[in-house]
């Protein structure tokens, strides 16, 4: 059945014209879901019975059945949610504590995944370990979004323009966005508009392993939207031996490729970096990332490996993360070495799923594991 969140407001009204609804019930149905955020279609008290019941009919309000809600010692929260298909995905909420502010008015940014499992074979990543499924609906990707809503802030008589309950959004979780590309961008359509959750497109960012065609396709939209790309390797050597990717869109192809989609949006795009011992954290790789990121003048993020039960990789000391940090930043390079989030509760794309998988039966989450 349909996810009533894949719906636009030119989609819904299409759809109830054919069965002789007069368009303005679009309007009233997505102010019930996003405003209101209401979880069942009886409770649209200004519609019909007969509108109810085909709503009832026609499509599901669900947005994922929440099996497990996992808080780490740093107060990320992972949530771990089953599709109607049984299939799970993750989703997971990042908080930024302010000095003077409690965790529950903290800055949150939300990670959220586009596919069940992963295609791309990346070496250190858990979303492709079990291989891919499938790509995700709009709706579904929009659901996760109104499952977080409705966990952090339900719903009260808000006023204010943005109602979403979070600051961020990004699109690094399971799976590669981009492979799953029109349902990404119907679905961030759905989250832009001033119907749907009125989210600014500038505090959206997208995340790629490099699928350099579906970069310039992204080029050509008119969101402005933030890219990310997962580089993990300075040169094709390097990041060969870890991104099966690179073999298809090598480093000549993709860094024109960014370059493009960066003077087309005026906004500086990220390159990510994952720091795996003995692999890519030599300080010959710190210095050819940084004529690339210079070439690009892309800032970089530099994210120490969160070890994954079943996979060799290690991290670096601490002290090694920090010469590479400093190779970058002495060529002038904009540099994060980012904090561990989240190790204690599975927190690497695609882990606490796998883990799950292997574990068998699942529940859905009560009080005790919330």
């Amino acid at each position: 059945m349909r996810s009533i969140y894949s719906e636009t407001k030119e989609t819904l009204s299409e759809q109830l014209q054919k069965i002789k609804e007069p368009t303005f019930r679009s309007t009233q149905i997505l102010e019930w879901l996003y405003k209101k955020r209401i979880s069942r279609f009886e409770d649209m008290t200004n519609l019909s019975q007969k509108l109810r019941n085909w709503l009832i009919e026609n499509y599901s309000i669900s947005k994922g059945n929440l099996i497990l809600k996992n808080t780490s010692r740093d107060v990320t929260n992972k949530l771990l949610l089953k599709m109607s298909d049984e299939s799970l995905i993750e989703t997971v909420i990042i908080r930024a504590p302010q000095e003077g502010v409690g965790v529950e008015n903290s800055r949150k940014t939300i990670c959220i995944s586009t596919q069940v499992g992963c295609a791309y074979g990346c070496k250190f990543c858990a979303s492709g370990l079990a291989g891919w499924k499938r790509d995700l609906t709009s709706g579904e990707i929009v659901s996760q979004l109104m499952q977080v809503c409705e966990l952090e802030d339900p719903y009260t008589d808000r006023k204010k323009e943005e109602i979403a309950s979070f600051d961020n959004i990004v699109v690094m979780g399971m799976g590669e966005p981009l492979a799953n590309y029109e349902n990404l961008i119907q679905a961030l359509r759905i989250v832009n508009a001033k119907w749907g959750l009125n989210f600014g497109a500038r505090r959206v960012t997208i995340s790629t392993s490099g699928v350099v065609p579906s970069i310039l396709k992204l080029a050509e939209e008119p969101f402005s939207f933030r890219l990310a790309v997962s580089l993990h390797g300075a040169t094709n050597e390097v990041r060969q031996k870890i991104m099966p990717v690179n073999r298809k869109y090598p480093l000549e192809e993709l860094l024109p490729a960014i370059k493009s989609f960066s003077s087309k949006h005026g906004r500086m795009v990220t390159l990510e970096f994952i720091l795996i011992q003995d692999v890519n954290d030599s300080l010959d790789q710190a210095k050819e990332l940084s004529k690339i990121a210079n070439d690009l003048h892309a800032h970089v993020n530099l994210i120490p490996y969160n070890n994954v039960e079943g996979l060799d990789w290690i991290r670096p000391p601490l002290n090694k993360q920090q010469s590479f940090a400093k190779v970058l930043s002495d060529h002038k390079v904009s540099v994060t070495l980012r904090k561990e989030k989240g190790h204690d509760i599975d927190a690497a794309c695609g882990q606490l799923r796998l883990k799950k998988e292997k574990d068998g039966a699942l529940v859905p989450a009560t009080k005790g594991n919330r």
